[in-house]
C-alpha cells in the first residue's frame, strides 16, 4: 500500500520561499513517477510539476519556471518541492501525486495516489 504524506507548509511573505516534501512509503519507490499539483479555493487541481523514477527528469508548469524546482532522493523514499520568489497566486494547498506510469503526467486523474495535502499562503 503507498502512503504520501507532505509537509514544509505554512505562511510567507511574497518573494519568500518554501520547500515541500513528499514522504513516500510502501514498495518500489523507484517504479513511481511522482508529481505536485495544487489546488486554490474555487479552483481546479493543477499540475505544479513532476520528476521521473531516476531524477534526472523534471518538468514544470509554465507557472514554475524559474521559480520552482523539484528533487528526489531514491534512498530515503521522498520528493522535494523548493519554491521561490513566492507570489499569492501560489497560494494553495499542495499534493504530491504518484502514479507508476500515468499516461498524462499533468493530469491529476492520471495518479493512483495521492497525499493530504500541505497549505502553502503566500501573503503580499
Amino acid at each position: 500500500q503507498v502512503q504520501l504524506v507532505e509537509s514544509g507548509g505554512g505562511l510567507v511573505q511574497a518573494g519568500g520561499s518554501l520547500r515541500l516534501s513528499c514522504a513516500f512509503s510502501g514498495q518500489s519507490f523507484p517504479s513511481y513517477i511522482i508529481s505536485w499539483f495544487r489546488q486554490a479555493p474555487g479552483n481546479e487541481r493543477e499540475f505544479v510539476g513532476g520528476v521521473s523514477w531516476t531524477g534526472q527528469s523534471v518538468w514544470l508548469a509554465d507557472s514554475a519556471k524559474g521559480r520552482f524546482t523539484i528533487s528526489r532522493d531514491n534512498a530515503m523514499n521522498t520528493v522535494s518541492l523548493q519554491m521561490n520568489s513566492l507570489k499569492p497566486e501560489d497560494s494553495a494547498i499542495y499534493y504530491c501525486a504518484a502514479d507508476l506510469n500515468p499516461r498524462q503526467r499533468a493530469q491529476s486523474r492520471d495518479y493512483a495516489y495521492w497525499g493530504q495535502g500541505t497549505q502553502v499562503t503566500v501573503s503580499s
